[in-house]
């Protein structure tokens, strides 16, 4: 008889530890090491780009609306260009810039386009300080004034200058009709070199005034209280506060907006040329406040030539660019004085 083979198990003994089953197998730690590590290296890259992935659509747009275009109108402004002939270019260096110079209507829309940019921006800068410190104040309905503030920018260009357009209408327009109440004559607001940029000023003033009194109210809510204070204590009235406590601390502010209202009064062109009774880009009926805007349409739109509209194009630009330079001047000088 054979002997019994067998193959289960001896009892544990009493009183002792249970059998020791084989190791674990190591294989799904080994796993896990591999994913967390997997996962690590997604997170990182993800870190470093996401941010750019973000911003990419915008870089996209410039590419193709703000880069392009400029480099293309920067080779269109050495070529002689036609509308009608857009791909048709023949090169003729600087004879474009040369010429434009050399054209009393460019000298003259500049003269126009910085005597506008005068009239409009030193008043509503003024206006918008003043406007500012007032609301800078507890008053009543302080919400609804500060959204007031913004209805102007926010309303069209358009529906804007045609408003003015009758305002200042020479026969049946309320300003006039306001003059002749008062004792003063009609005055042929269209039509005369400085009313008709003194109506074009006012469209302006009336549409950035609001929006330029909220970043002045935005500046003066952040100045210390402290500040106020102190200069209260030792008896500072609130027009001293105002003249050494509120403008020293708005320099950057009052330095921002002046560079933005002037690059906005060099690219003056809505208003101009809705307010003209002709319709048209000549800036009135002699050219008196045709701005350089309207010079750069007329050369491209209405005389059909492109290549010196590119090149009056990038004299604008150049323009903005020393604008850009002074600011950065004054900006450095600023910060080293305080």
């Amino acid at each position: 008889m054979s002997p019994r083979h067998d193959t289960a198990a001896p009892p544990a003994k009493e009183g002792g530890a249970a059998p020791v089953g084989p190791p674990a197998d190591p294989v799904p730690a080994a796993g896990d090491a591999r994913r967390r590590a997997r996962l690590s290296r997604r997170w990182q890259r993800d870190m470093r780009w996401s941010p750019y992935v973000f911003v990419s659509p915008f870089f996209l747009l410039f590419l193709a609306f703000g880069l392009f275009p400029l480099i293309y109108t920067g080779w269109a402004s050495l070529h002689a260009v036609e509308l009608t002939a857009p791909t048709d270019m023949e090169w003729v260096g600087l004879r474009n810039y040369t010429r434009i110079f050399d054209d009393d209507f460019f000298w003259n829309a500049a003269k126009n386009t910085l005597t506008i940019g005068i009239i409009s921006t030193v008043p509503q800068l003024l206006m918008a300080m003043g406007l500012a410190h007032i609301l800078n104040y507890k008053l009543r309905g302080s919400t609804f004034y500060r959204v007031a503030m913004l209805a102007p920018y926010a309303t069209s260009i358009a529906a804007a200058s045609l408003v003015f357009v009758l305002l200042f209408g020479r026969d049946y327009g309320m300003i006039n009709w306001v003059l002749n109440a008062v004792g003063f004559d009609h005055i042929d607001w269209q039509n005369d070199k400085w009313p008709s940029q003194i109506a074009v000023s006012t469209i302006i003033i009336w549409r950035w005034t609001g929006y330029n009194a909220l970043i002045y109210l935005a500046a003066m809510q952040a100045i210390p209280q402290d500040l106020y204070e102190s200069a209260a204590l030792d008896g500072a009235s609130r027009w001293k506060q105002f003249l050494h406590v509120t403008l020293p601390s708005l320099r950057p502010t009052i330095l921002f907006t002046v560079v933005v209202s002037t690059i906005g009064a060099s690219q003056v062109f809505g208003e101009p040329l809705l307010f003209d009774a002709n319709k048209g880009a000549s800036g009135g009926a002699q050219h008196q406040f045709q701005t350089l805007g309207l010079y750069l349409y007329e050369q491209g739109w209405v005389n059909q030539h492109l290549g010196r509209a590119s090149a009056i194009a990038w004299t604008m630009f150049l323009i903005l660019i020393v604008i850009g330079i002074v600011n950065y001047v004054i900006s450095r000088r600023l910060r080293a004085s305080s």
